[in-house]
């Protein structure tokens, strides 16, 4: 028997076979077992002085944060990154202890104030919101210094003050008032790529950075600069703490990472059969009738749509898991419903659960699957799942 619980709050629920709740018409199925072990997958590549930060922003890359958060520090984690000021708090009324450093950028009074109210670490990007944290902090009297963390641009082009400001911007930062900085690092743009010329560039410019902050005396905090595709390739680039995302939940950055770590995929996606119907040689199937039927075939009509997070333009290219089969979705994918030629399971009834990622006997779809047939990334198709899809969590 194995338990599952719906993430999203529910109470915990006992089952077999399919794990899902039976009044689901389709779900998102988190394995907590794969997640734990891909933490600790990360963790032992890295060296013991290493910290592992889990990357849990967008609600953990729709897999549901707050479960995420806490399978991933008691595997092994031990700093949460997320994108804003509410997913830090999310956290924090989830029971999340751990430090949580906020990645995007904060400027407002509002959100200054909940970052210290909570216990949040914040980015700094430039001497500008510098001066404007400290200011309100003095306005509201807030008496205890606030780690911040000073993000350095070496070549993204996005966030950060340039690498070659680094010094000024740390000395700026040291002298401000309630504030104490907490590290500095730097995001890579093309880490994933297997021409390393950017991101050594990249790595060269931090160094530089790094160069200029101790050659005025002033000591080191914490540094980072990886994210998974430079975790897994190269341990130069580790320093104090990893930025990890993608590969906690499972997916590798790129094709010629896959020999690194064992990772396994922590997302599956199902929903169940709604109605079995049997069509005429020439039918149409869908909107547009973009699928006429070349011969009479069964037709399983399933209950999840491009309102889901199923991207329409999968619409007669993709393929779905049923009794262990690859079998083809036809037709236009609709808000709430696709189609699937199930001609090859006569039997099949009504109920009966689809998996459109995840495995099934000796078949597996993927994320990378959908990426790649629609010229994206996986990490676009793990964020696209809609929240109507109930997260459940199996042990």
């Amino acid at each position: 028997m194995l338990s599952s619980k719906q993430i999203s709050g529910v109470a915990s629920h006992q089952e077999c076979d399919t794990y899902a709740w039976f009044s689901q018409r389709a779900w998102v199925e988190i394995d907590l077992a794969a997640l734990s072990q891909n933490v600790q997958q990360v963790a032992g590549f890295l060296s013991p002085s290493t910290k592992l930060m889990a990357v849990v922003k967008a609600d953990a890359y729709g897999h549901g944060a707050v479960t995420v958060a806490q399978t991933a520090l008691e595997s092994g984690a031990s700093w949460l990154g997320v994108a804003t000021v509410p997913e830090g708090i999310q956290l924090r009324e989830g029971g999340i202890k751990a430090p949580i450093l906020i990645l995007g950028a904060t400027h407002t009074p509002e959100q200054i104030q909940a970052i210290a109210h909570w216990k949040l670490q914040p980015t700094l990007c430039s001497p500008k919101q510098a001066l404007i944290f400290a200011n309100t902090l003095e306005t509201i009297k807030f008496n205890s210094p606030i780690p911040v963390h000073i993000k350095l641009d070496t070549g993204m082009s996005r966030l950060g003050t340039n690498w070659e400001q680094a010094a000024e911007f740390v000395q700026l930062v040291k002298r401000l008032p309630h504030l104490t900085v907490a590290s500095i690092y730097s995001h890579l743009a093309t880490a994933d790529s297997p021409d390393t010329t950017v991101m050594r560039e990249q790595h060269q410019r931090f160094e530089e950075a790094i160069a200029q902050i101790t050659a005025l005396g002033i000591e080191l905090p914490c540094l980072h600069l990886a994210n998974s595709a430079a975790t897994l390739t190269d341990s130069a680039l580790h320093y104090d703490i990893v930025r990890v995302g993608l590969a906690v939940y499972g997916l590798y950055p790129s094709t010629h990472l896959q020999n690194t770590i064992r990772l396994q995929p922590v997302l599956q996606l199902k929903a169940r059969v709604t109605q079995v119907k049997t069509i005429a040689s020439g039918t149409g199937v869908s909107y547009g009738h973009q699928f006429i039927a070349p011969r009479e075939l069964r037709l399983a009509v399933v209950g999840i749509g491009y309102a889901d997070g199923v991207p329409r333009n999968l619409s007669n290219k993709m393929q779905v898991l049923i009794r262990g089969q690859r079998l083809p979705q036809i037709g236009t994918i609709t808000m709430d419903q696709l189609m699937v030629d199930v001609s090859s399971i006569p039997d099949l009834q009504e109920g009966e659960v689809v998996t459109l990622l995840g495995a099934q006997g000796q078949e597996q779809i993927s994320a990378d699957d959908w990426a790649k047939e629609l010229n994206t990334i996986s990490w676009e198709i793990l964020c696209g799942f809609k929240h109507r899809l109930p997260r459940v969590a199996v042990m």
